[in-house]
């Protein structure tokens, strides 16, 4: 439960839903206004530009933060909630108003992307414990670089799946991500990875994907981790090995549905930490954005935040 008159602050990604949340802004604040009578507004304007506005308004007292757009606007929301490595209030909540094409965070709680709906959301006092992923990765510039996460973290060819997004943008949602996939997966190669699990002895396995689960579903709709909670406290981590295109073409309902849990070449494990190193170059997909690559270590921060359900 929750304070039902919690100073609410929104975060708007004026360019999701293809544009029309900044176009049609006036009519959406319009309804928002009709169910919370004091809140706050700002508009992101460059990348990383939300995780910004987000800690600014911590700061100044705002208790809910609301992402308004895609997984991606979630995702910088999400990271500035904390700062030197501290959630800056533990009992602040994350507010969604979802207005991407795909919308991968939210179909872990069966919400849809009906405004109305959304914003009736944000005024019941019903919050819960919200567990956030903290990955330590290589950037591109070959820094050692931090960033939290919300939903998924993975790397293999849901790395280059990202890249193959960016250059469909036309594409939203579930057939985007089908092209950039069935692109990627033509010039991918399983690699060698060294994971180890909650401190284990390594073991190396070749990798198509690796999915470190908080949410269950990843890449425009794949149920990669079923069984996923974001409030139990562990990750779930899906492997899949020699996956290639036909398995994705004629198991497409089984990687869609969760059903590819019983298929060859898909493992499970759960963990609160993982390490995972590569020789070769390994890309990261951090909530759909493709931020660098392996080596990286994976932790989970339990119950480090709220969220607004």
């Amino acid at each position: 439960m929750g304070d039902p008159n919690m100073k609410t602050f929104f975060v708007v990604n004026p360019k999701s839903a293809n544009g029309t949340t900044g176009k049609r802004w006036g009519e959406l604040a319009a309804t928002i206004a009709r169910t919370l009578s004091d809140f706050g507004v700002e508009f992101t304007q460059k990348p990383m530009d939300a995780t910004r506005i987000t800690t600014t308004a911590l700061k100044a007292g705002f208790e809910c933060i609301v992402a308004v757009g895609g997984d991606g606007t979630i995702n910088e929301v999400t990271n500035g909630f904390f700062e030197g490595g501290k959630a800056l209030n533990p009992n602040a909540a994350l507010g969604v108003l979802p207005r991407g094409t795909g919308g991968d965070f939210r179909r872990s709680f069966d919400w849809d992307t009906d405004f109305d709906a959304a914003v009736k959301r944000l005024k019941t006092p019903d919050t819960r414990p919200f567990d956030v992923g903290l990955c330590e990765f290589v950037n591109h510039a070959g820094q050692k670089e931090s960033r939290y996460f919300a939903n998924i973290l993975s790397f293999g060819v849901s790395g280059l799946v990202d890249q193959e997004v960016a250059r469909i943008k036309g594409f939203g949602g579930r057939l985007g991500f089908s092209l950039a996939s069935l692109r990627a997966l033509t010039k991918y190669r399983d690699h060698a990875v060294r994971l180890s699990f909650d401190g284990k002895p390594a073991e190396s396995l070749p990798i198509t994907v690796v999915a470190i689960g908080n949410g269950k579903y990843f890449g425009g709709g794949m149920k990669v981790a079923p069984s996923a909670d974001v409030s139990d406290g562990i990750f779930d981590v899906t492997l899949w090995s020699g996956f290639g295109v036909s398995d994705f073409v004629f198991k497409q309902r089984g990687i869609y549905n969760g059903g590819h849990l019983d298929y060859a070449g898909t493992q499970t494990r759960q963990c609160k930490t993982m390490t995972a190193e590569a020789d070769g170059e390994v890309l990261i997909d951090c909530d759909g954005e493709q931020p660098g690559r392996l080596p990286c270590r994976v932790e989970l921060l339990p119950s480090a935040i709220r969220l607004k359900v």
